[in-house]
């Protein structure tokens, strides 16, 4: 499986570098294509001046105006990952689902290593993980 990297940010509706350890993780979501007209990629609504409104609780195709609720429409997004493990050193690529589940306390997107199956922590705002 060969992951496909974002050339802009414009491609992604989440998009993070880190380094964990003696890792290092690259995740990203791309938005999706629109269901009823597939021209164009959904996204959160525009302002009447132009800004993007981030707190919107719902997502807007920008050539047919569809409109979809924020919690169906991130259920169906997948968060792919290239990464280097910080357990066993080896680099691979994983695809998780794109909701935060408790990592010892701490809202996380969780990517499995695929050889040594070590859970790699994707913190909310780069939060401690408790001990």
């Amino acid at each position: 499986m060969s992951l496909k990297i974002p050339n802009s940010m414009e491609e992604c509706l989440y998009f993070t570098n880190r380094s964990i350890g003696e890792g290092k993780v690259s995740a990203w979501v791309y938005r999706k294509l629109c269901p009823k007209c597939k021209k164009a990629k959904m996204g959160k609504p525009v302002g009447d001046k132009g800004s993007i409104k981030i707190r919107a609780d719902r997502y807007v195709c920008p050539a047919c105006a569809y409109e979809e609720d924020k919690s169906t429409h991130e259920v169906s997004l997948k968060l792919e990952a290239v990464y280097t493990c910080p357990k066993c050193k080896k680099e691979g690529e994983s695809v998780a689902e794109y909701k935060r589940k408790k990592y010892k306390g701490v809202d996380s997107f969780i990517v499995e290593c695929g050889h040594c199956q070590e859970i790699i922590p994707l913190t909310k705002k780069l939060k401690r993980i408790k001990s």
